[in-house]
C-alpha cells in the first residue's frame, strides 16, 4: 500500500520528512492550497488519513496538515463562526495567517505562539509573523515574556477599528477619484442604462432623488418606498424641491404625511397589486428611471435580487420622453 500525505509547503522540511519516512508515508507532497488537481489525485487514490498519534510528534507542525477538504463545511457553529471571522477579516486585509491567528487569539484571551499553534490552522513559527502584522495594525499586543505573549483587543474595539480604516479608505479613494474625474463630464448619459438588484436599484433612485433642483415624482410599490428613501425625500422637500408621490395604503401614506408633509399625492391609473412594476421615477423632467419585480418563473417577485431598473436622462433620451409622457397623462387625469 502506497501512503501519501500533503503539506502545506512550509512543513516541507527534513524534520516532517524523516518522521513521516519513518512512519512509511512514502509520498510527500508540499502544496500551497487545495485546488481541482489534488482533488483529482485523491480521487485517484492517494491517501490524506493521517495517524493521530504522529501529528503529536510534529512539534507544532500538525497545523499544516490537511485532514478536512473545507473547514466551512462544519455543523460546529463555532467552526462556523471561527470560518466566517477568518474570511471576513482576510477580505479586511489581513494575511490569512493573521486572521487565524487573531480569531484565536479572541477566543483564547491571551496566549503563546504555541497556544495559537494548537487551536489554529497556524504553523508555531509562524504566529511570530502574524502576530507582528496584528500588532502593527494595533489588533493585539505583546508581552515581553520568554515565551512571548499574546493579548488580542476586544471585539467591539476591533470593530470600531475596522470601521474607522474603513471610514478612511473611503475617504482617500474618494478623493483620489475626484482628482481623476473628467471636468467635462456630461449630466447626459446617452442610451438607457441597466441596474440590477434590489439595494442597488435603491442606491440609484436616492441618488438621483438626492440631486433633484427642481421636482421629483414618484411611483412605487409601497414595500419599496424604504425609510432611506422617505429620508431623502424628507430632505430635499424641505430645500423646496416638489414633491409628487403615488397613492399609497393609509398606513404608509400617514407616515409619508409625517415624513413629507408637503408632498403632493395623486391617484395612480392602475393597481400597483395586478402588475409587476416595482418603481417610477422622474426628475427635474430630465432623468428617469422604471423597474418591474419579476421571479425565476415568470411571476411577481420581492426578493432583493429580482428588481431590475432602466434610466436614462436628457431630454431627447428615448426613454424619458416615454416616461415623461406618462407622467403627463397621469398628472393631467388627476388634475381633471
Amino acid at each position: 500500500e502506497v501512503k501519501a500525505v500533503y503539506l502545506d509547503r512550509e512543513f516541507y522540511d527534513s524534520k516532517c520528512l524523516t518522521l513521516l519516512q519513518a512512519h512509511n508515508y512514502t509520498y510527500v507532497m508540499p502544496i500551497v492550497r487545495w485546488g481541482k488537481t489534488i482533488k483529482q489525485e485523491l480521487s485517484e487514490g492517494w491517501s490524506r488519513v493521517i495517524q493521530h498519534e504522529l501529528t503529536g510528534k510534529l512539534d507544532g507542525h500538525h497545523g499544516g496538515f490537511h485532514e478536512t477538504g473545507d473547514e466551512s463545511m462544519s455543523d460546529d457553529p463555532s467552526d462556523q463562526a471561527r470560518s466566517t471571522a477568518v474570511k471576513q477579516l482576510k477580505a479586511l486585509g489581513l494575511s490569512t495567517y493573521a486572521a487565524r491567528t487573531f480569531v484565536a487569539l479572541v477566543s483564547l484571551g491571551e496566549g503563546t505562539a504555541q497556544d495559537v499553534s494548537e487551536v489554529a490552522d497556524v504553523p508555531r513559527t509562524r504566529v511570530y509573523d502574524a502576530a507582528d502584522e496584528l500588532r502593527d495594525r494595533g489588533l493585539v499586543d505583546v508581552k515581553q515574556s520568554s515565551p512571548q505573549r499574546y493579548w488580542a483587543i476586544s471585539t467591539e474595539t476591533a470593530g470600531r477599528h475596522f470601521e474607522q480604516e474603513y471610514d478612511h479608505r473611503v475617504t482617500v479613494l474618494t478623493d483620489a477619484l475626484d482628482q481623476l474625474a473628467s471636468a467635462d463630464r456630461s449630466t447626459e448619459q446617452q442610451g438607457v442604462w441597466t441596474v440590477t438588484g434590489r439595494d442597488t436599484v435603491t442606491e440609484r433612485v436616492v441618488d438621483f432623488i438626492s440631486a433633484a433642483d427642481d421636482e421629483v415624482v414618484y411611483m412605487t410599490a409601497e414595500e419599496l418606498l424604504t425609510d432611506e428613501i422617505a429620508e431623502c425625500l424628507s430632505t430635499v422637500s424641505d430645500r423646496g424641491v416638489t414633491i409628487r408621490l403615488a397613492e399609497m395604503s393609509q398606513s404608509v401614506e400617514a407616515q409619508l404625511e409625517r415624513d413629507v408633509p408637503d408632498a403632493q399625492l395623486f391617484e395612480s391609473a392602475w393597481e400597483w397589486s395586478d402588475t409587476p412594476a416595482g418603481r417610477l421615477l422622474m426628475i427635474d423632467q430630465q432623468k428617469t428611471l422604471v423597474s418591474v419585480l419579476v421571479g425565476a418563473n415568470g411571476g411577481y417577485s420581492l426578493e432583493p435580487s429580482d428588481e431590475t431598473a432602466i434610466w436614462g436622462t436628457g431630454q431627447s433620451n428615448s426613454l424619458v420622453v416615454v416616461l415623461k409622457a406618462l407622467f403627463a397623462w397621469q398628472l393631467a387625469n388627476n388634475r381633471e
